[in-house]
């Protein structure tokens, strides 16, 4: 017996990375990768003198279960850009600007077919808002993974001015708050939703594999505006925006018009409103505090990065930082 007869095909993995190699685009920031796919770690340079003091931020995150739904419908290119909105996104909360990005990639068995165009969609997101492909890792483990099995996760790291770093201490009363649409569930909620569509899964799996937003290139285009803190709406849906309203701070979440396919999992599962908005996101991918006067002029950004708007509220002085359509504090 060989690694190859246990269900390790080395000679694949190294056709895989040959692959990537050979289709690599420059990139972003090619000029400053020392080393990238194929050692044994990237080496990037780390030279920005537009910042005066530099600061590195990082996120990881996954896919979750939609991982299911790709493998189901044999779809693995828009999971590739869930994993780098899922951590770009997360990096924008702070102002950050991506650096690079790496994946990893998990399965039984490798299979290229499904390895490439998941690697596609990781490079084309990656290209979209900035960052450098500089490495991975593909594991194929089976015993763990079976059948057609995947799973992956993403490391991005970022940089931003210390100055212009973004969060609650920045937030005061009397900011706007903005909901910025999403593309769809994202990538969350996914052990939820392929239960409530588990008859009908083939009518809904275009709306359910729809790709997480990338919103990195717009938050930067607001940043001039003197935008004070960015919100990613994830795992807990609305819950998500107490993480960036200081003590002593309240916003009134006004209510927008959900998209149809929030509405039929409302009806499905007979959730409450509130319910619903603290598992999903609801229409909403992202929230943007700013000053009130730029209100108006962040509202034409939203918008022409193909994005619609929402007017969510004030801030506002009290003791609960998050105060439901409906329902007072």
């Amino acid at each position: 017996m060989d690694y190859k007869q246990s269900g390790v095909d080395v000679e694949k993995g190294d056709q895989f990375v040959d692959w990537i190699q050979e289709t690599q685009s420059k990139g972003p920031h090619a000029n400053k990768v020392i080393s990238g796919v194929g050692g044994f770690a990237s080496i990037m340079r780390f030279d920005f003198p537009e910042y005066k003091e530099p600061c590195l931020v990082s996120s990881t995150d996954g896919v979750g279960t939609k991982v299911k739904l790709a493998v189901q419908f044999a779809s693995y290119e828009g999971v590739g850009q869930d994993l780098v909105a899922m951590c770009v996104n997360d990096l924008a909360c702070c102002g950050a600007q991506p650096l690079f990005f790496l994946d990893y990639y998990a399965t039984g068995k490798l299979q290229l077919e499904q390895a490439k165009p998941f690697l596609a969609g990781v490079r084309k997101a990656c290209d979209f808002v900035g960052a450098q492909l500089v490495g991975g890792e593909t594991a194929e483990m089976p015993g763990v993974y079976h059948n057609n099995d995947f799973d992956c996760a993403g490391f991005s790291v970022g940089v931003v001015d210390r100055k212009n770093i973004l969060g609650p201490e920045r937030v005061k009363a009397g900011d706007a708050v903005l909901g910025v649409a999403s593309s769809g569930f994202h990538s969350n909620g996914f052990s939820l939703l392929r239960k409530v569509f588990a008859n009908d899964l083939d009518q809904w799996k275009d709306e359910l594999l729809k790709p997480t937003a990338l919103y990195s290139p717009l938050v930067q285009d607001l940043l001039p505006l003197g935008v004070h803190a960015v919100a990613h709406i994830t795992g807990g849906g609305m819950e998500n925006i107490p993480r960036v309203i200081p003590s002593g701070l309240s916003l009134k979440l006004k209510d927008w018009q959900w998209p149809a396919p929030f509405i039929e999992v409302q009806k499905r599962t007979g959730m409450s409103h509130r319910k619903m908005l603290e598992t999903l996101n609801c229409g909403i991918g992202l929230v943007v505090i700013l000053p009130s006067e730029q209100k108006e002029k962040a509202r034409e950004l939203i918008q022409k990065n193909q994005f619609q708007c929402f007017d969510l509220g004030i801030m506002a002085s009290g003791e609960t930082p998050l105060i439901y359509p409906h329902e007072e504090s």
